[in-house]
Protein backbone atom coordinates (compact mmCIF):
# COMPACT_ATOMS: atom_id res chain seq x y z
CA UNK A 1 0.00 0.00 0.00
CA UNK A 2 1.48 3.61 -0.54
CA UNK A 3 2.22 5.80 2.09
CA UNK A 4 -0.52 8.07 3.22
CA UNK A 5 -0.02 11.43 4.84
CA UNK A 6 -2.32 12.03 7.75
CA UNK A 7 -1.95 15.79 6.83
CA UNK A 8 -3.90 15.59 3.83
CA UNK A 9 -6.63 14.97 5.31
CA UNK A 10 -7.26 18.28 7.40
CA UNK A 11 -9.47 20.82 6.79
CA UNK A 12 -10.53 23.79 8.98
CA UNK A 13 -13.63 23.16 11.35
CA UNK A 14 -14.62 26.23 12.97
CA UNK A 15 -15.92 25.21 16.66
CA UNK A 16 -19.33 27.35 15.85
CA UNK A 17 -19.85 24.79 12.96
CA UNK A 18 -19.75 21.97 15.36
CA UNK A 19 -23.48 21.34 16.48
CA UNK A 20 -23.69 21.25 20.55
CA UNK A 21 -27.56 20.04 20.16
CA UNK A 22 -29.21 17.83 17.69
CA UNK A 23 -31.88 19.15 15.13
CA UNK A 24 -35.34 18.96 16.41
CA UNK A 25 -37.19 17.17 14.70
CA UNK A 26 -34.51 14.96 13.85
CA UNK A 27 -35.17 14.54 10.28
CA UNK A 28 -35.23 18.51 9.84
CA UNK A 29 -31.73 18.33 9.83
CA UNK A 30 -29.58 19.07 6.39
CA UNK A 31 -28.79 16.17 3.90
CA UNK A 32 -25.76 16.14 1.52
CA UNK A 33 -26.52 13.76 -1.68
CA UNK A 34 -22.97 13.07 -3.66
CA UNK A 35 -23.54 10.66 -6.47
CA UNK A 36 -22.03 10.61 -9.86
CA UNK A 37 -19.63 13.35 -8.92
CA UNK A 38 -22.32 16.05 -8.23
CA UNK A 39 -24.07 17.21 -4.80
CA UNK A 40 -27.43 18.82 -4.13
CA UNK A 41 -28.77 19.22 -1.14
CA UNK A 42 -31.76 18.25 0.48
CA UNK A 43 -33.58 17.47 3.98
CA UNK A 44 -33.19 14.14 5.88
CA UNK A 45 -36.91 13.36 5.49
CA UNK A 46 -36.61 13.31 1.76
CA UNK A 47 -33.97 10.59 2.26
CA UNK A 48 -36.70 8.30 0.13
CA UNK A 49 -36.51 10.24 -3.08
CA UNK A 50 -32.61 9.40 -3.38
CA UNK A 51 -32.33 5.96 -2.22
CA UNK A 52 -32.95 3.89 -5.30
CA UNK A 53 -35.92 1.01 -5.23
CA UNK A 54 -35.09 -2.52 -3.89
CA UNK A 55 -32.36 -1.82 -1.72
CA UNK A 56 -31.08 -3.43 1.29
CA UNK A 57 -30.29 -0.90 4.42
CA UNK A 58 -28.35 -2.34 7.30
CA UNK A 59 -28.29 0.02 10.65
CA UNK A 60 -26.86 -0.54 14.02
CA UNK A 61 -28.89 -1.36 16.61
CA UNK A 62 -25.98 -1.12 19.38
CA UNK A 63 -27.54 1.02 22.43
CA UNK A 64 -25.26 3.46 24.14
CA UNK A 65 -25.16 2.92 27.89
CA UNK A 66 -24.31 5.44 30.65
CA UNK A 67 -20.49 4.90 31.29
CA UNK A 68 -19.54 7.84 33.05
CA UNK A 69 -19.48 7.25 36.76
CA UNK A 70 -18.26 10.41 38.98
CA UNK A 71 -17.54 9.46 42.50
CA UNK A 72 -16.53 11.14 45.37
CA UNK A 73 -13.17 10.32 47.29
CA UNK A 74 -12.41 11.67 50.80
CA UNK A 75 -11.73 14.95 50.51
CA UNK A 76 -14.25 15.87 48.31
CA UNK A 77 -12.59 15.38 45.22
CA UNK A 78 -14.56 14.29 42.02
CA UNK A 79 -13.09 11.37 39.98
CA UNK A 80 -14.65 10.12 37.06
CA UNK A 81 -14.32 6.71 35.72
CA UNK A 82 -15.22 6.16 32.16
CA UNK A 83 -16.41 2.40 31.51
CA UNK A 84 -14.76 1.69 28.44
CA UNK A 85 -14.59 -2.23 27.72
CA UNK A 86 -15.42 -5.55 30.31
CA UNK A 87 -12.31 -7.61 31.56
CA UNK A 88 -11.70 -10.48 29.24
CA UNK A 89 -15.78 -10.76 28.17
CA UNK A 90 -17.98 -9.54 25.52
CA UNK A 91 -20.25 -6.30 26.36
CA UNK A 92 -22.97 -7.16 26.18
CA UNK A 93 -22.61 -10.63 28.57
CA UNK A 94 -21.11 -7.82 31.01
CA UNK A 95 -24.32 -5.86 30.67
CA UNK A 96 -25.83 -9.01 33.03
CA UNK A 97 -23.27 -9.29 35.73
CA UNK A 98 -24.46 -9.31 39.27
CA UNK A 99 -22.51 -7.92 42.35
CA UNK A 100 -20.02 -7.39 40.56
CA UNK A 101 -18.23 -6.46 37.17
CA UNK A 102 -14.75 -5.72 36.19
CA UNK A 103 -14.06 -2.87 33.28
CA UNK A 104 -10.81 -1.00 32.31
CA UNK A 105 -11.62 2.60 32.23
CA UNK A 106 -10.20 6.15 31.75
CA UNK A 107 -9.95 7.56 35.32
CA UNK A 108 -10.15 11.29 35.03
CA UNK A 109 -8.19 13.15 38.29
CA UNK A 110 -6.71 9.86 38.72
CA UNK A 111 -4.16 11.67 40.92
CA UNK A 112 -6.83 11.96 43.74
CA UNK A 113 -7.82 7.98 43.54
CA UNK A 114 -5.65 6.93 46.18
CA UNK A 115 -8.28 5.23 49.18
CA UNK A 116 -8.54 1.37 48.90
CA UNK A 117 -11.67 2.01 47.28
CA UNK A 118 -14.61 4.52 46.17
CA UNK A 119 -18.07 4.90 47.24
CA UNK A 120 -21.48 6.49 45.60
CA UNK A 121 -24.96 5.39 46.99
CA UNK A 122 -28.08 5.19 44.49
CA UNK A 123 -31.82 4.36 45.43
CA UNK A 124 -34.29 2.26 44.04
CA UNK A 125 -38.07 1.93 45.59
CA UNK A 126 -37.11 3.50 48.40
CA UNK A 127 -34.27 1.05 49.33
CA UNK A 128 -30.69 2.58 49.43
CA UNK A 129 -27.63 0.75 48.17
CA UNK A 130 -24.23 1.37 47.47
CA UNK A 131 -21.56 0.50 44.22
CA UNK A 132 -18.03 0.77 45.22
CA UNK A 133 -14.55 0.57 43.13
CA UNK A 134 -11.79 -0.59 43.85
CA UNK A 135 -8.70 -0.35 41.45
CA UNK A 136 -7.37 -3.93 40.58
CA UNK A 137 -4.58 -3.33 37.81
CA UNK A 138 -3.50 -0.12 36.98
CA UNK A 139 -0.59 0.07 34.20
CA UNK A 140 -1.39 1.42 30.80
CA UNK A 141 -4.85 0.21 30.81
CA UNK A 142 -6.53 0.67 34.42
CA UNK A 143 -8.92 -1.96 35.49
CA UNK A 144 -11.66 -1.22 38.05
CA UNK A 145 -13.75 -4.11 39.87
CA UNK A 146 -17.39 -2.92 40.50
CA UNK A 147 -19.27 -3.96 43.47
CA UNK A 148 -22.56 -3.48 44.50
CA UNK A 149 -25.43 -4.96 47.35
CA UNK A 150 -28.34 -5.24 45.16
CA UNK A 151 -30.04 -7.30 43.22
CA UNK A 152 -29.17 -5.43 39.38
CA UNK A 153 -27.42 -6.11 36.55
CA UNK A 154 -24.59 -4.18 35.68
CA UNK A 155 -26.44 -2.14 32.84
CA UNK A 156 -29.80 -1.27 35.46
CA UNK A 157 -26.55 0.40 37.98
CA UNK A 158 -25.12 2.22 34.97
CA UNK A 159 -28.67 3.21 34.42
CA UNK A 160 -28.97 4.64 38.45
CA UNK A 161 -25.62 6.26 38.78
CA UNK A 162 -23.99 6.42 35.05
CA UNK A 163 -24.16 9.47 32.97
CA UNK A 164 -24.40 9.70 29.17
CA UNK A 165 -21.21 9.85 27.60
CA UNK A 166 -21.22 13.10 25.26
CA UNK A 167 -18.16 13.50 22.61
CA UNK A 168 -15.20 15.72 24.63
CA UNK A 169 -16.06 18.10 21.48
CA UNK A 170 -19.04 18.50 23.04
CA UNK A 171 -17.77 20.83 25.70
CA UNK A 172 -20.33 20.41 27.63
CA UNK A 173 -22.39 18.20 30.52
CA UNK A 174 -24.74 15.87 29.43
CA UNK A 175 -28.43 16.56 30.50
CA UNK A 176 -32.01 14.74 30.61
CA UNK A 177 -32.70 15.61 26.84
CA UNK A 178 -29.14 14.08 25.78
CA UNK A 179 -30.76 10.49 27.42
CA UNK A 180 -32.71 10.37 24.09
CA UNK A 181 -31.69 12.79 21.91
CA UNK A 182 -28.03 10.44 21.85
CA UNK A 183 -29.82 7.36 20.73
CA UNK A 184 -31.18 6.06 17.42
CA UNK A 185 -34.73 4.99 16.59
CA UNK A 186 -32.95 1.57 15.90
CA UNK A 187 -31.34 1.07 19.53
CA UNK A 188 -31.64 -2.34 20.96
CA UNK A 189 -28.30 -4.21 22.83
CA UNK A 190 -26.23 -1.78 25.36
CA UNK A 191 -22.73 -1.51 24.78
CA UNK A 192 -21.51 1.59 23.38
CA UNK A 193 -20.28 4.57 24.46
CA UNK A 194 -20.84 6.22 21.46
CA UNK A 195 -23.99 6.52 19.28
CA UNK A 196 -23.75 5.23 16.14
CA UNK A 197 -24.72 8.85 14.84
CA UNK A 198 -25.77 8.60 11.51
CA UNK A 199 -29.04 6.39 12.93
CA UNK A 200 -29.88 9.81 15.04
CA UNK A 201 -31.54 11.23 12.04
CA UNK A 202 -33.87 8.60 11.33
CA UNK A 203 -37.56 8.58 12.39
CA UNK A 204 -40.34 6.37 12.14
CA UNK A 205 -41.74 8.90 9.45
CA UNK A 206 -38.68 8.69 7.30
CA UNK A 207 -38.74 4.52 7.53
CA UNK A 208 -42.05 3.93 6.69
CA UNK A 209 -41.38 6.49 3.62
CA UNK A 210 -38.25 4.29 2.63
CA UNK A 211 -40.27 1.16 2.98
CA UNK A 212 -43.04 2.29 0.93
CA UNK A 213 -40.64 2.90 -1.53
CA UNK A 214 -39.69 -0.80 -1.83
CA UNK A 215 -36.54 -0.77 0.48
CA UNK A 216 -36.04 -3.69 3.00
CA UNK A 217 -34.16 -3.09 6.23
CA UNK A 218 -31.51 -5.54 8.62
CA UNK A 219 -29.26 -5.31 11.83
CA UNK A 220 -25.89 -5.37 12.35
CA UNK A 221 -24.76 -4.43 16.05
CA UNK A 222 -21.27 -2.81 16.22
CA UNK A 223 -20.43 -1.72 20.38
CA UNK A 224 -18.67 1.64 19.60
CA UNK A 225 -16.03 2.21 21.63
CA UNK A 226 -14.06 5.52 22.92
CA UNK A 227 -11.07 5.02 20.32
CA UNK A 228 -14.01 6.43 17.18
CA UNK A 229 -12.35 9.72 18.89
CA UNK A 230 -9.07 9.20 18.86
CA UNK A 231 -7.17 11.48 16.03
CA UNK A 232 -4.68 9.80 13.86
CA UNK A 233 -1.49 10.73 15.67
CA UNK A 234 1.36 9.25 13.35
CA UNK A 235 2.29 11.23 10.26
CA UNK A 236 1.67 8.02 7.79
CA UNK A 237 -1.45 5.99 8.67
CA UNK A 238 0.34 2.80 8.36
CA UNK A 239 1.83 3.36 11.71
CA UNK A 240 -1.66 4.06 13.23
CA UNK A 241 -2.89 1.32 15.47
CA UNK A 242 -6.79 0.77 14.75
CA UNK A 243 -9.31 -0.20 17.86
CA UNK A 244 -11.10 -3.01 17.41
CA UNK A 245 -14.51 -3.15 18.29
CA UNK A 246 -16.98 -5.67 19.14
CA UNK A 247 -19.55 -6.83 16.33
CA UNK A 248 -22.77 -9.03 16.65
CA UNK A 249 -24.31 -10.32 12.78
CA UNK A 250 -26.92 -12.82 12.13
CA UNK A 251 -27.76 -15.57 10.12
CA UNK A 252 -30.52 -13.99 8.75
CA UNK A 253 -28.65 -10.56 7.80
CA UNK A 254 -26.35 -12.61 5.73
CA UNK A 255 -28.85 -14.42 4.14
CA UNK A 256 -30.32 -11.11 2.74
CA UNK A 257 -26.95 -9.95 1.84
CA UNK A 258 -26.37 -12.51 -0.33
CA UNK A 259 -29.60 -11.71 -1.79
CA UNK A 260 -29.57 -9.67 -5.41
CA UNK A 261 -30.76 -6.19 -4.31
CA UNK A 262 -29.59 -3.43 -6.39
CA UNK A 263 -27.91 -1.85 -4.16
CA UNK A 264 -26.81 -2.11 -0.06
CA UNK A 265 -27.03 0.85 1.81
CA UNK A 266 -25.09 1.29 5.47
CA UNK A 267 -26.58 3.78 8.02
CA UNK A 268 -23.41 4.68 9.35
CA UNK A 269 -19.73 4.21 9.24
CA UNK A 270 -20.24 1.70 11.91
CA UNK A 271 -22.72 -0.71 10.03
CA UNK A 272 -20.24 -0.37 7.25
CA UNK A 273 -17.04 -1.45 8.90
CA UNK A 274 -19.30 -4.45 10.14
CA UNK A 275 -20.24 -5.47 6.62
CA UNK A 276 -17.23 -4.90 5.12
CA UNK A 277 -15.58 -7.10 7.68
CA UNK A 278 -18.25 -9.65 7.19
CA UNK A 279 -16.51 -10.18 3.75
CA UNK A 280 -12.93 -10.88 4.97
CA UNK A 281 -14.37 -13.06 7.60
CA UNK A 282 -16.39 -15.24 4.76
CA UNK A 283 -12.63 -14.77 2.91
CA UNK A 284 -11.13 -16.84 5.51
CA UNK A 285 -13.32 -19.65 4.80
CA UNK A 286 -12.63 -19.50 1.21
CA UNK A 287 -9.19 -19.76 1.82
CA UNK A 288 -9.64 -22.39 3.95
CA UNK A 289 -8.83 -21.09 7.02
CA UNK A 290 -11.13 -21.70 10.26
CA UNK A 291 -13.09 -19.68 12.20
CA UNK A 292 -14.48 -19.43 15.75
CA UNK A 293 -18.41 -18.29 15.47
CA UNK A 294 -17.99 -17.08 18.43
CA UNK A 295 -14.55 -14.89 18.85
CA UNK A 296 -14.22 -14.08 15.20
CA UNK A 297 -11.47 -11.37 14.03
CA UNK A 298 -10.21 -9.09 11.53
CA UNK A 299 -7.29 -7.36 11.44
CA UNK A 300 -6.40 -4.22 10.74
CA UNK A 301 -4.42 -4.52 7.38
CA UNK A 302 -6.27 -7.70 6.35
CA UNK A 303 -8.17 -6.30 3.28
CA UNK A 304 -5.10 -5.13 1.75
CA UNK A 305 -3.09 -8.37 2.13
CA UNK A 306 -4.87 -9.84 -0.24
CA UNK A 307 -6.00 -7.98 -3.33
CA UNK A 308 -6.29 -9.65 -6.74
CA UNK A 309 -8.41 -12.31 -8.41
CA UNK A 310 -11.08 -11.82 -5.04
CA UNK A 311 -14.06 -13.66 -5.53
CA UNK A 312 -17.64 -12.11 -5.14
CA UNK A 313 -19.66 -10.90 -2.52
CA UNK A 314 -22.14 -13.61 -3.35
CA UNK A 315 -20.51 -16.42 -3.73
CA UNK A 316 -18.04 -15.79 -0.23
CA UNK A 317 -21.15 -15.27 1.28
CA UNK A 318 -23.24 -18.42 0.35
CA UNK A 319 -20.26 -20.29 0.87
CA UNK A 320 -20.21 -18.72 4.63
CA UNK A 321 -23.83 -19.67 4.94
CA UNK A 322 -23.22 -23.24 3.97
CA UNK A 323 -20.69 -23.71 6.91
CA UNK A 324 -22.90 -21.67 9.09
CA UNK A 325 -25.94 -24.06 8.60
CA UNK A 326 -23.61 -27.40 8.60
CA UNK A 327 -22.54 -26.47 12.09
CA UNK A 328 -25.90 -25.24 13.29
CA UNK A 329 -24.39 -21.21 13.82
CA UNK A 330 -27.25 -18.26 13.84
CA UNK A 331 -24.43 -15.88 14.80
CA UNK A 332 -21.05 -14.70 14.02
CA UNK A 333 -19.74 -12.61 17.13
CA UNK A 334 -15.88 -11.18 17.40
CA UNK A 335 -14.03 -8.23 16.90
CA UNK A 336 -12.93 -6.11 13.85
CA UNK A 337 -9.88 -4.22 14.04
CA UNK A 338 -10.65 -2.91 10.17
CA UNK A 339 -9.20 0.29 9.02
CA UNK A 340 -10.59 1.69 5.84
CA UNK A 341 -8.20 3.92 3.83
CA UNK A 342 -8.17 5.30 0.21
CA UNK A 343 -7.38 2.32 -2.00
CA UNK A 344 -9.84 0.26 -0.10
CA UNK A 345 -11.99 -1.57 -2.75
CA UNK A 346 -15.40 -1.94 -0.99
CA UNK A 347 -16.81 -5.52 -1.27
CA UNK A 348 -20.67 -5.42 0.09
CA UNK A 349 -21.69 -1.61 0.45
CA UNK A 350 -22.73 0.94 -2.48
CA UNK A 351 -24.20 3.53 -0.42
CA UNK A 352 -23.29 5.18 2.72
CA UNK A 353 -25.41 7.29 5.37
CA UNK A 354 -22.76 9.61 7.33
CA UNK A 355 -22.27 12.52 9.21
CA UNK A 356 -19.08 15.20 8.86
CA UNK A 357 -16.21 13.98 10.60
CA UNK A 358 -13.47 15.45 12.22
CA UNK A 359 -9.57 16.23 10.33
CA UNK A 360 -7.25 13.90 10.39
CA UNK A 361 -9.68 11.11 11.93
CA UNK A 362 -9.83 7.07 10.69
CA UNK A 363 -13.79 8.08 9.68
CA UNK A 364 -12.66 10.77 7.16
CA UNK A 365 -10.31 8.55 5.54
CA UNK A 366 -13.36 6.29 5.44
CA UNK A 367 -15.34 8.94 3.80
CA UNK A 368 -12.06 9.61 1.37
CA UNK A 369 -12.12 6.00 0.63
CA UNK A 370 -15.92 5.83 -0.35
CA UNK A 371 -16.11 8.67 -2.59
CA UNK A 372 -12.37 8.28 -4.13
CA UNK A 373 -11.03 10.83 -2.27
CA UNK A 374 -13.35 13.28 -3.50
CA UNK A 375 -14.28 14.44 -0.13
CA UNK A 376 -12.52 17.87 -0.06
CA UNK A 377 -15.51 19.10 -2.35
CA UNK A 378 -17.89 17.17 -0.10
CA UNK A 379 -16.65 19.05 2.73
CA UNK A 380 -16.08 22.72 0.79
CA UNK A 381 -19.86 22.16 0.12
CA UNK A 382 -20.68 21.57 3.47
CA UNK A 383 -19.02 24.35 5.09
CA UNK A 384 -20.21 26.62 2.55
CA UNK A 385 -23.61 25.89 2.65
CA UNK A 386 -23.58 26.09 6.67
CA UNK A 387 -23.82 22.67 7.29
CA UNK A 388 -23.34 21.48 10.93
CA UNK A 389 -20.75 19.06 12.11
CA UNK A 390 -19.71 16.04 13.70
CA UNK A 391 -22.33 14.04 16.03
CA UNK A 392 -25.07 16.42 16.29
CA UNK A 393 -24.73 17.58 12.98
CA UNK A 394 -26.31 17.24 10.16
CA UNK A 395 -25.94 13.98 7.63
CA UNK A 396 -24.83 13.13 3.86
CA UNK A 397 -25.87 10.50 1.89
CA UNK A 398 -22.77 9.16 -0.13
CA UNK A 399 -23.09 6.85 -4.00
CA UNK A 400 -19.65 4.55 -4.57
Amino acid sequence: MEPISITDFTYNLPDERIAKEPASPRDSSKLLVYKNQTINDLIFSELHTVIPKNSLIIYNNTKVVQARLFFKNSTGATIELFCLSPKNKPVQEAMFDLKTSEWECLIGNAAKFREPALQLDYTDNNQNYVLTATKIESENKPIIKFEWNSEHNFAEILHFVGNIPLPPYFKRKANQQDEQNYQTVFAELKGSVAAPTAGLHFTDEVLASLKANGCFFSNVTLHVGAGTFMPVKSENVSEHSMHAEEFYIEKNTIELLAKQFKNTLAVGTTSLRTLESLYWLALQLCNNKSIDANNCLVNQWEPYQNTTDLPSKELVLKNLLSWMNANNIDELRGKTQIIIVPTYQFKIVDILITNFHQPQSTLLLLVAAFTNNNWKSIYEHALQNNYRFLSYGDSSVLFL
